[in-house]
């Protein structure tokens, strides 16, 4: 079983009320092999549309940040914590990650990354620790069975905050360096 099994099997999804709204399931996209996985929160309207993930102004946010972090986009697998888009944008609730975590951890096993970035406090929550604050963690590494995570700030928080940006090219900056080390022990994605 491979990644498209794991995505084909949920395709139809309706174990919480965000299908009831969505127009697509999100995913995620990327290299299936890469050693390098990003975790964001949920899919906005422009994602909800396309079907993929961070293709709206956070998207392209983030698509700027990696460029200049020399991590190209199509070299790593971007994904949400939860796959269907919540109403107005919110933050998930505990109940809808609960339930999508199931397909996050199937993806874990099809890619098995050695490195995971949360974007944003959901999956910060939900990943490493319930009671993280983002402001307090992210740029830090933690270990969960065998693979290092680093949380950082959403790139829609960046667009609202832009003060914070400084601290997550610093962010980028270790995951870049992370990244190449994990290339160069593995000879490439």
């Amino acid at each position: 079983m491979g990644l498209e099994t794991v995505h084909r099997k949920y395709e139809n999804c309706t174990r919480c009320p965000l299908h009831q709204r969505r127009t697509h399931i999100v995913m995620g996209e990327g290299n299936p092999r890469s050693p390098l996985m990003f975790v964001g929160e949920g899919p906005g309207a422009d994602e909800d549309r396309q079907g993929r993930p961070f293709v709206g102004k956070a998207g392209q946010l983030l698509n700027r940040i990696l460029e200049a972090a020399e991590i190209p986009r199509q070299d790593v697998f971007i994904t949400n914590i939860v796959k269907c888009r919540p109403p107005g944008n919110r933050t998930p609730t505990e109940e809808e990650m609960g339930t999508c975590i199931t397909i996050l951890r199937e993806q874990f096993v099809m890619i098995r990354p050695r490195l995971i970035v949360t974007l944003g406090s959901a999956p910060t929550r939900a990943l490493i620790d319930p009671e993280a604050r983002i402001t307090r963690v992210r740029g830090q590494w933690f270990e969960r069975k065998g693979v290092r995570m680093m949380p950082t700030f959403h790139p829609a928080y960046l667009l609202r905050n832009p003060a914070g940006k400084r601290d997550a090219w610093a962010d980028f900056q270790a995951i870049r360096d992370a990244y190449r080390e994990v290339l160069s022990e593995t000879g490439g994605p």
